[in-house]
């Protein structure tokens, strides 16, 4: 009668010790990562918001001697123009984010509910605006064309045009999860396409809406790079007004007064994403399976 003795193998003890280890490691980790990624910079911006002028010339970790951050905010609230500003922004982004939204939605439903060839293909060329980045000087010398170079229109068409593959892409996901019976249903009931819409999918549509208005506003909010060639100094918003009051001599290497005018332009999106986060990242998750 053999006798089997159950050794265990010295290499695969040292392996599972050495995972056992990493696996216990990996919060610690992860949260050094994002505390010198993520939370050194912000510190810096705000110590640095917070000095006097002759503090913040070299910015750095340490604290200010006396914190003057409610003076350097009211100092480039009336000096920098950030009201003008404000509205410029506010100008562009919202009739952007309306249409984008609207247009992206209707696009999503109808690509979502047709299973064809041709659905497939027209897919793939809208949300292809996502890979293949827009060309610069075609979109200022169109907009020459059109006599909406330098215009707010012309920048919302921009926009409208730039984002539209995001929002065609979050929504149809979702969309195709929702099922075909409760549109039937609907149109038993006598309504036309677009009440089943409005009445049946955009009522449903609201976390994934959610995430993509976030994500847009968000883009639009801190573009400097189309808004200069497009816009640039005929309509001011935030990002450029911020570019223009650090290249001015008066500004120049005041640090405070420049991270100051960064927290006030960050405040608006920082405090909808703090309210509105748990429908942001449901409205990411909810496609995924799709």
């Amino acid at each position: 009668m053999t006798t089997v003795i159950n050794r265990k193998d010295p290499a695969r003890v040292r392996l599972s010790g050495r995972k056992g280890r990493w696996a216990r490691l990996q919060p610690f980790v992860v949260v050094l990562a994002v505390v010198l990624l993520v939370g050194m910079p912000l510190w810096i911006i705000v110590v640095t918001a917070g000095k006097s002028q002759a503090e913040a010339l070299n910015p750095n970790l340490a604290l200010p001697q006396s914190w003057q951050l409610w003076q350097n905010f009211s100092e480039i609230w009336h000096e920098g123009d950030v009201p003008a500003a404000f509205a410029g922004s506010l100008v562009i982004m919202v009739p952007s984010v309306f249409l984008v939204l609207t247009v992206g939605s209707l696009a999503s439903w109808i690509l979502a509910r047709r299973r064809s060839r041709t659905g497939a293909f027209l897919y793939a060329l809208a949300i292809s605006g996502i890979v293949l980045p827009p060309a610069v000087v075609m979109i200022v010398l169109l907009l020459r064309q059109l006599g909406l170079a330098g215009t707010v229109v012309g920048m919302v068409g921009v926009y409208v045009g730039m984002y539209m593959a995001t929002v065609i892409f979050f929504v149809t996901g979702f969309i195709r999860t929702i099922p075909h019976e409760l549109e039937e249903a609907a149109r038993v009931d006598g309504a036309g396409p677009f009440r089943v819409f409005w009445t049946v999918i955009l009522p449903l549509l609201v976390p994934v809406i959610s995430t993509a208005t976030i994500l847009i506003c968000l883009y639009i909010w801190n573009d400097v790079f189309y808004a200069f060639f497009v816009v640039g100094g005929r309509v001011d918003t935030l990002p450029l007004n911020l570019y223009k009051v650090a290249s001015a001599g008066l500004y120049l290497n005041n640090w405070h007064l420049i991270f100051a005018y960064v927290i006030l332009m960050s405040l608006p999106l920082l405090l909808t994403f703090i309210v509105a986060q748990r429908k942001i990242i449901s409205g990411i998750t909810s496609g995924a399976v799709k």
